[in-house]
């Protein structure tokens, strides 16, 4: 694991130790992270601490069309009056992020720091964001970088109301054209939608086009 410098490299994936954790240091540039996101590596850290930065080897990803749809999502989008959009409301939907409560999780990991950064990289047409929309209040949300080639790796998602964030997961990955979703580290709730574990060196090939 290294130190990063101003300098404007990371080292090699394979040196991550077993969970991933590839480096330190450094800042979050918008040319730093999408050199990051273009290699496989991603910032994921506290308040407390220096910024951290990973590359976990097996990824977690979804193939749009291995997504999964229980019969009882269905019937809940069917009969839902959510407004689902895309890109509206950027700067809301990580702010809900970041504000969300999260179990076993002292404190939100999008720092003040990382609002600032992927607002910007939004502002460069970047970084994306889905809202769900009930009586015209955001209730749900997910957002995350678009890499220009087919790739979305997803960040973060918030929800205030039941299934509402899986709707929108679901309705962005139907109607989008990305030929991989990005979801980083195993999560049993993107597992039952469809994501699975595949090695990074394979992922790595899919970040090449």
């Amino acid at each position: 694991m290294r130190w990063l410098t101003t300098n404007l490299k990371f080292p090699p994936v394979d040196e991550a130790t077993e969970d991933g954790l590839l480096a330190v240091g450094g800042d979050l540039s918008i040319e730093r992270l999408v050199l990051a996101y273009r290699n496989g590596i991603f910032p994921w850290y506290s308040e407390e601490s220096p910024i951290l930065w990973w590359s976990p080897d097996p990824r977690f990803i979804l193939f749009p069309k291995e997504l999964k749809v229980s019969k009882s999502m269905r019937q809940f989008m069917r009969k839902s009056n959510l407004k689902i959009t895309f890109n509206q409301d950027f700067d809301s939907v990580i702010e809900e992020c970041a504000g969300m409560e999260r179990p076993g999780q002292g404190g939100t990991w999008i720092t003040d720091e990382m609002l600032n950064s992927y607002k910007q990289l939004h502002r460069r047409g970047i970084a994306k964001s889905v809202e769900a929309y009930e009586n015209d209040i955001l209730v749900a949300g997910l957002y995350g970088i678009d890499l220009g080639n087919g790739v979305f790796c997803g960040e973060s998602m918030f929800t205030k109301k039941s299934n509402a964030s899986k709707a929108a997961f679901i309705h962005f990955v139907k109607n989008s054209d990305y030929k991989i979703i990005d979801c980083q580290v195993y999560t049993p709730h993107l597992e039952s939608l469809g994501a699975r574990e595949i090695p990074r060196s394979k992922f790595l090939q899919y970040l090449k086009g």
